[in-house]
C-alpha cells in the first residue's frame, strides 16, 4: 500500500507528522510493504484556506491512503472522490503512523471528522 503523510521537514521515516494536510509544506510517501519513503513537496501549499486541491497538492502521486492530524472538508471529500482513504493520527513520526495503520489502530475519517474551516482566525490545529 502507498501512504501519504503530511510533514514539515523530510527526515525519512523519522519525519514528524504535520498537524494539517493542506498547510503542510511537504509529504512523505511510504510503501508500507518495503518501508521505502520519499519526499514530495506540497504542490498546492499556497492555496487559500478552505480551497485546498488535494489532488494538486499530491502532484500526481496516487496514494492508497493519507494519514493526517487534521484536514478540511473539501480536501477530505476530494481525496474520497479520488478513492483515497483518509485516516486520523494524533502525531508522532511517519514510522509510527505506518505501524499504527498496519496494526489497525487508526480511525478512517469521514466528513464529520473534518475541520470546519479557517475563517475569522479559526485554526483547528494550533501551530499550523
Amino acid at each position: 500500500m502507498k501512504v501519504c503523510i503530511p510533514i514539515a521537514q523530510y527526515h525519512g521515516l523519522e519525519s514528524l507528522v504535520y498537524a494539517h494536510f493542506g498547510s503542510a509544506p511537504a509529504f512523505a510517501l511510504v510503501d508500507t510493504e518495503t518501508m521505502a519513503v520519499a519526499p514530495l513537496a506540497n504542490a498546492d501549499h499556497g492555496h487559500v484556506h478552505g480551497a485546498c486541491s488535494p489532488i494538486q497538492a499530491l502532484a500526481g502521486a496516487s496514494p492508497d491512503a493519507v494519514i493526517v492530524g487534521g484536514i478540511g472538508t473539501s480536501a477530505l471529500l476530494g481525496l474520497h472522490a479520488a478513492g483515497i482513504k483518509v485516516y486520523r493520527l494524533a502525531g508522532g513520526t511517519v514510522a509510527q503512523a505506518v505501524r499504527q495503520l498496519q496494526a489497525g489502530e487508526l480511525a478512517q475519517m469521514d466528513q464529520r471528522a473534518a475541520c470546519p474551516g479557517h475563517a475569522d482566525g479559526h485554526t483547528c490545529h494550533p501551530g499550523t
